[in-house]
């Protein structure tokens, strides 16, 4: 039985989603399974259906329970909201909005607020109340009281859907768990699980903001993904996408038939490159929805951290547009002020509700203060991550190790600006897709060069300062790009090369977390010293990495496939220098022809210019070596030669 109400829900409490204040929003909007009293039944039980469409003539709720012939929802009193409260309805029911818009036409759409949604290409709501009993509280207190910045951050960036292909949420809750925590990521980051009807898509084209997608199972199943990723102490991510939405007639676009939540003005409120729209954002009730959204993953999936999708996008209004087709803001700039707003709000609130909380921009530009805290001005993001060095660095990368002498400031640009924002450090997915190829294929010549060089170039960016992220399927050196359709090769992760490649991540992760010199000071010019910056002829690079206690580790990368047997370099300190990390080893597949035999003894007095002490290392043809100064050693060392 349909009723004339809205379960307990009247305009006043509706009044902070129209003052943009109202952050948890889905709690009031969607439909809930709900207990009313009724003076001369008791208390009847039903599903609450509300739905914002304030230019709607009139909204229908269709559903199975009703053979989708519709029940009447009426304006709740003083807001734009309609609802009804439907007696005897349960969780699972599928149900849409039917709307009339102020042209006449009626139009099915799916709830944007629903917490569960049909699989594709399917598109109705279903009625969803979690029952999920969490098992993390070590972890979650563990976050409240995080310091992020100084801690390790190797994250592992995952697409669900094909990782390995057909694994439910339950499935990944085993394999994915067990593999993250072999190879020692402290996080996986995943993209868009928000339900996305378009699969290759990737998730970034979401229709359910609130749902987690129901390809890989329920919302509680997700839920207990999560929570085993807490339990093997392991943080976890999720992209989200508040920059645009597409144009599907069954979800958010011209929802009660008008511009509600983009800008009707397709100048401002359409991407024509990716076809979708572009969230209003200073409309009040779309920042109730959105920050909502973001706060919604955080606090009822204990998600630890939003990467947020296409930052740069948001920021400028002429962003991929012609010169005619972009609107001034009201100053006559070029800058999005109301999406700038709203990413201040966004973070400031997420930061003070979820202490903890790790916010990370994706943004392209070198527009000022991204991770600069709102009261400073700055956006307030935890982390933005660094498009300069992926750029630079691949291009590196790609060359002849003979014309890499042209471009080796490319490698040590990113020092000049390292410090001006809280960076991490990305191989992504967008690196290995649309034609790029993959980490393997980007290096030029035969195998060998390949396998070392891509060995040597990861060694360089876990010890360079910045948190990192590396895309599935390049940890074991995949050589075919990223498809959704086909999933990983597994396969060849055991191969000769292949499996040296992920050895070496998980030799690398384990070594980091246990090494403050390599991420404590990442924000701090005291952590970093160049020891070779300059050698453009012998492709090397080579740096000091400190941390709070005064503990050392020098990170040598050589680029060129020929082997500096005695290359010269200046330490801070004479004594013992060990070394922890030799990717020429045979252990990944590395020739184990060039090392240093364990160690290396640096000596007052040898060093070149006569500043710190002098050692000779070797460094093996395209690969990296990390020696960490051992205090112990070298003052027995010192005491037994009465070198102190």
């Amino acid at each position: 039985m349909a009723h004339d109400l809205a379960g307990g829900v009247t305009g006043w409490d509706l009044q902070g989603f129209h003052d943009g204040g109202d952050t948890e929003c889905w709690r009031r909007l969607g439909s809930h399974l709900v207990t009313i009293p009724d003076d001369e039944r008791g208390d009847i039980t039903g599903v609450r259906f509300t739905v914002w469409a304030p230019n709607a003539q009139a909204v229908e709720v269709i559903g199975d329970f009703n053979w989708w012939t519709g029940d009447a929802m009426h304006q709740i009193p003083g807001s734009g909201v309609w609802g009804l409260f439907v007696e005897g309805l349960e969780t699972g029911v599928v149900y849409k909005f039917k709307i009339q818009g102020p042209d006449g036409v009626w139009r099915e759409k799916a709830d944007p607020m629903a917490r569960f949604c049909e699989a594709a290409p399917s598109t109705g709501s279903i009625v969803y109340e979690s029952q999920y009993i969490w098992d993390d509280d070590d972890w979650m207190e563990k976050r409240r009281s995080s310091q992020a910045h100084k801690e390790p951050m190797s994250v592992y960036e995952v697409h669900l859907g094909s990782w390995r292909l057909g694994l439910t949420y339950l499935e990944l809750a085993d394999e994915l768990v067990e593999y993250v925590k072999w190879q020692g990521y402290t996080h996986v980051e995943m993209m868009p699980v928000a339900e996305h009807p378009y699969e290759p898509s990737w998730g970034y084209q979401v229709t359910g903001y609130f749902a987690p997608t129901s390809r890989f199972g329920r919302p509680d199943e997700f839920r207990h993904l999560v929570e085993k990723l807490h339990q093997a102490g392991i943080g976890v991510l999720l992209d989200w996408v508040p920059a645009h939405f597409p144009k599907d007639e069954w979800a958010l676009g011209r929802f009660d038939g008008t511009a509600l939540y983009e800008h009707a003005d397709p100048r401002q409120g359409e991407h024509e490159e990716w076809g979708t729209y572009v969230f209003n954002f200073g409309r009040s009730e779309v920042k109730s929805f959105l920050i909502s959204n973001a706060l919604y993953w955080i606090n009822q999936f204990h998600i630890d951290g939003l990467r947020v999708d296409a930052v740069a996008s948001m920021l400028y209004l002429d962003y991929s547009r012609e010169a005619d087709e972009w609107v001034p803001n009201q100053y006559g700039g070029r800058e999005n002020l109301e999406a700038i707003d709203f990413l201040r709000y966004l973070n400031s609130h997420l930061y003070e509700r979820e202490p903890g909380v790790l916010m990370i921009a994706e943004e392209s530009t070198s527009f000022p203060g991204v991770t600069r805290p709102v009261h400073n001005g700055g956006l307030g993001f935890g982390f933005k991550w660094n498009m300069g060095w992926m750029n630079d660095s691949l291009v590196y990368l790609g060359k002849d190790p003979v014309y890499r002498q042209y471009s080796h400031h490319m490698m040590t640009f990113a020092m000049v600006y390292a410090f001006s924002e809280n960076f991490l450090l990305p191989i992504s997915h967008d690196e290995v897709v649309h034609g790029k190829g993959s980490m393997l294929n980007k290096v030029p010549q035969d195998d060998w060069r390949k396998f070392s060089t891509l060995r040597a170039f990861y060694a360089f960016m876990w010890a360079f300062p910045g948190k990192m992220l590396l895309f599935m399927g390049q940890e074991f050196g995949q050589r075919s790009e990223f498809s959704e359709s086909k999933g990983l090769d597994w396969w060849a992760s055991d191969m000769w090369g292949h499996n040296g490649v992920k050895q070496l991540i998980h030799d690398m992760n384990h070594i980091y977390v246990n090494e403050p010199a390599l991420f404590e000071l990442d924000n701090d010019p005291a952590g970093f010293s160049w020891i070779a910056s300059d050698d453009a002829g012998g492709n090397v690079f080579g740096w000091l990495r400190k941390d709070s206690q005064g503990n050392e580790v020098a990170c040598m990368v050589n680029f060129a496939p020929q082997a500096h047997t005695h290359y010269g370099i200046s330490l801070p300190h004479a004594g013992i220098w060990k070394e922890i990390l030799n990717t020429d080893s045979t252990t990944y597949d590395g020739t184990g022809a060039y090392g240093n035999y364990g160690e290396v003894t640096a000596r007052e007095g040898a060093a070149a210019g006569g500043v710190g002490a002098g050692a000779t290392v070797c460094l093996p043809p395209m690969s990296a070596v990390w020696l960490k100064y051992d205090r112990q050693a070298s003052s027995s060392t010192a005491s037994d030669t009465g070198l102190s």
